[in-house]
């Protein structure tokens, strides 16, 4: 987030001046696809991607795959001037640096927009959002019935047949995938070996990653096993869903999990062990992240199939412990790789759920309210959570 006040001040103006022109009752007049990337965008990292000349704003989404239905804010639901409004602001960068906006209502995409890097066609890093999704794809293990609910409170290892347990760390049968999915997994394993670890893929190759932590970490006792964020957990998850399911757990998540959202337009970075990353160096599009949020929000259906077990995401949603993050406001919780925390509309509070990233990738659900809102933005100081709370919300809770 930029420190000087004039700066800022003469980047609000120079944005402000390319928003495309908004009418009284919130539509963008400009649909001449400036949130469309080129071929040339599309083959740049993100980093490289130049600033959207204008910002798109739009409360009358337009259809493009099929796969998520749209309407329009102010008709189908909800108060378009307030929204409209926050979302010329994010483009002044009043909020911090943020590259898009959508809110969809009982499933349909009311409201969308882009800044920035921003564009409706491309995938957008998620960093740690990824956590989340990880763990829908190991409910979506479940429902296929390659594990069980009862699966989750024992040992994990136990579920990892090619692991040599003769040198395991003391106590390593205590880490269940309940523990790891809480962040209570219990490894302790240096920075520094985890780095030469990683610079030997023979080593960590499928479960042989299991096997080399638990062989490097200290004992794993209920003083170990307390909240610490971090990949292990997640990469632990990943091990077992690939230990369980039939074929590779890659092939797994892209025709289990994103070939049933009808996501195609994704990177997956692999993990030196080969297996598929779990924490983080995921990119989806913004218009997807919608229907992660979409699957939450329907108890684990989509289109009418269940994907997800109602009962695990219950779990998976809940606000289980508290993180420990100096940084982590007071109010969160933490359940199965997804944040729960109470928001306040008027005198009404209401439970919101949300997988959460680094830069600022959020999928924010809101059962009560039928909400399901998206953002992304490359800025770990911003301040946009607490707009959606003051503007979004409001504008359908009424």
């Amino acid at each position: 987030m930029m420190k000087s006040s004039n700066v800022k001040h003469l980047l609000a103006a120079v944005l402000l001046s390319g928003i495309s022109s908004v009418t009284t009752a919130g539509i963008a007049e400009d649909h001449n696809g400036t949130a469309e990337a080129t071929a040339a965008e599309a083959a740049l990292s993100f980093r490289d991607l130049t600033l959207l000349e204008k910002a798109y704003i739009t409360t009358k989404p337009e259809v493009r795959d099929g796969t998520t239905p749209v309407g329009e804010l102010g008709v189908d639901a909800g108060e378009a001037a307030g929204i409209v409004k926050l979302a010329e602001e994010i483009a002044a960068g009043t909020y911090g640096r943020y590259d898009s906006l959508l809110v969809a209502h009982k499933d349909k995409l009311l409201f969308e927009s882009y800044f920035r890097r921003g564009r409706i066609n491309l995938a957008h890093p998620q960093a740690s959002a990824t956590k989340g999704y990880t763990s829908l794809i190991l409910g979506r293990a479940i429902e296929l019935g390659y594990l069980s609910m009862a699966d989750l409170d024992k040992p994990l290892i136990s579920f990892l047949k090619d692991i040599d347990r003769t040198n395991l760390a003391e106590g390593a049968e205590k880490i269940t995938l309940h523990k790891a999915l809480t962040m209570h997994g219990g490894l302790s394993v240096s920075d520094e070996v985890w780095e030469e670890l990683q610079k030997t893929p023979e080593v960590i190759k499928g479960q042989r990653l299991v096997q080399a932590l638990l062989e490097r970490s200290g004992p794993i006792t209920a003083e170990a096993q307390v909240y610490k964020y971090g990949n292990f957990n997640p990469m632990l998850v990943m091990a077992v869903v690939d230990a369980v399911v039939p074929g590779t757990v890659e092939d797994f998540i892209k025709t289990e999990v994103l070939g049933k959202l009808g996501i195609t337009n994704y990177s997956w970075d692999k993990h030196p062990s080969g297996l598929p990353q779990a924490g983080w160096m995921v990119s989806i599009t913004s218009r997807d992240m919608l229907k992660f949020g979409s699957v939450v929000l329907n108890e684990g259906k989509w289109n009418g199939e269940q994907l997800i077990p109602a009962a695990y995401l219950a779990k998976a949603t809940s606000g289980l412990v508290k993180p420990t993050q100096d940084w982590m406001p007071e109010s969160y919780r933490y359940g199965y790789f997804w944040y729960h925390k109470p928001v306040k509309v008027g005198g009404k509070s209401y439970d919101a759920t949300l997988a959460w990233g680094g830069g600022d990738q959020r999928v924010i659900v809101v059962d009560a309210l039928d909400l399901v809102i998206v953002f992304t933005g490359h800025d770990n100081e911003g301040t946009l959570m607490d707009q959606i709370e003051a503007t979004v919300l409001p504008a359908f809770a009424k």
